[in-house]
């Protein structure tokens, strides 16, 4: 089976975690600030928090900036679940701006049609999430401008596109944001197992970021009420959780970090392969924002009777797969008041999509059969 997705583990990678399992810290040591400093300088932000996973890094990113309950988050219905549950987690009202057509990602003509009537009614969001579906950058400049006239707060979804550019700009330098989150799950770009980051410029955010993370306990002085008494001292000063990234986990990122330009660069010379030999079959193929280097985390197609072609194609050793099912449209959502019908087009596109594998590993020949498959199916 050739799976839609998988991680690339090389032998560096692998003493690079031996190490941190041969030396006196597996958590809470140097690894995690020095993966953390990787990825900042990458993205050129000012600050980086390293967390447990992309979801952990949503939520203290949502608790940093001060969501809560009587608040409003809005994501796209075209992301995993996690986008839009950690506007739950705070307390906060979610809902949702329908998608580009011809990109998936967060359209901001709708979104301005919605932040327009919500200035009306007095239900503008406190926090808005663009996700960065499939590994391209939203319209960051054009979603900041809304959110300097209405607002809000931004924070990037971009578990898919570490690597990635918009206007020649690395996503995550918080241009547009607030703060920037990326995904480390072993099918993303580069992989830490589990693992999330969120990139800021605010020193405020990331201090409270660091907090939320772990247990909002601190050994800074200057946060505590009072002087410390001893080596051992320390206080919670606010709620937090456990959402550390352990050493382990950061040791295997900043090894994968080394080679994230080239991860990227495989990834576009097979979706350019792709949209070469996919060029005249009874398909949509995927289109890039302007301006946009996508890391191609993902290269969805739409095809007419998905069904059949997905089962097809997984019969013949395809192992490909559905990115997304729109969040609105799932159990939980549904009983709080959303269902079909309510954003159109995301519903549109996933009545058709279908992701076909992409990752850094595909072999030309691989790619090959993919495609005669799909020939086959369709």
């Amino acid at each position: 089976m050739i799976p839609y997705g998988r991680q690339d583990i090389g032998d560096e990678d692998i003493r690079a975690v031996l190490d941190v399992l041969k030396s006196d810290f597996l958590t809470q040591g140097p690894v995690v600030p020095r993966f953390e400093a990787a990825v900042a300088g990458q993205c050129g932000a000012a600050h980086a928090v390293a967390a447990n996973s992309a979801t952990s890094a949503l939520h203290i990113a949502c608790m940093a900036l001060g969501l809560g309950p009587g608040d409003r988050l809005w994501t796209v219905p075209n992301t995993f679940v996690a986008s839009a549950n950690v506007g739950v987690y705070c307390g906060a009202e979610v809902d949702f701006v329908d998608i580009d057509p011809a990109t998936y990602l967060m359209c901001p003509a709708r979104l301005a049609e919605k932040l327009d009537r919500a200035e009306r009614e007095g239900t503008l969001p406190k926090v808005v999430i663009p996700v960065h579906f499939a590994g391209q950058s939203c319209d960051m400049a054009a979603i900041g401008d809304l959110a300097r006239r209405y607002g809000f707060r931004v924070i990037e979804d971009a578990s898919h596109a570490i690597g990635a550019r918009h206007r020649d700009r690395p996503v995550g330098d918080c241009a547009h944001s607030d703060i920037c989150v990326f995904s480390f799950h072993p099918v993303k770009i580069i992989t830490t197992a589990e693992g999330g980051l969120a990139t800021t410029n605010d020193p405020g955010l990331a201090q409270r970021m660091e907090l939320a993370r772990s247990h909002g306990v601190t050994r800074d002085p200057a946060l505590m009420d009072k002087s410390s008494e001893g080596g051992w001292y320390y206080q919670m000063v606010t709620l937090g959780y456990n959402y550390r990234m352990t050493e382990m986990q950061a040791a295997l990122g900043l090894s994968q970090m080394d080679r994230l330009a080239d991860f990227v660069a495989r990834r576009n010379t097979l979706a350019d392969r792709y949209d070469a030999m996919l060029d005249g079959l009874p398909l949509v193929r995927p289109v890039l924002g302007p301006a946009n280097l996508s890391a191609w985390h993902l290269y969805p197609i739409q095809v007419e009777d998905r069904a059949r072609v997905f089962g097809q194609l997984r019969a013949s050793g395809i192992g490909v797969n559905v990115h997304y099912i729109p969040v609105h449209t799932q159990p939980f959502w549904q009983a709080r008041g959303f269902g079909p019908g309510d954003f159109p087009v995301a519903e549109a596109y996933y009545a058709r999509a279908i992701s076909i594998p992409l990752y850094f590993g595909l072999t030309e020949a691989d790619q090959d059969r993919v495609v005669e498959a799909l020939r086959d199916a369709l």
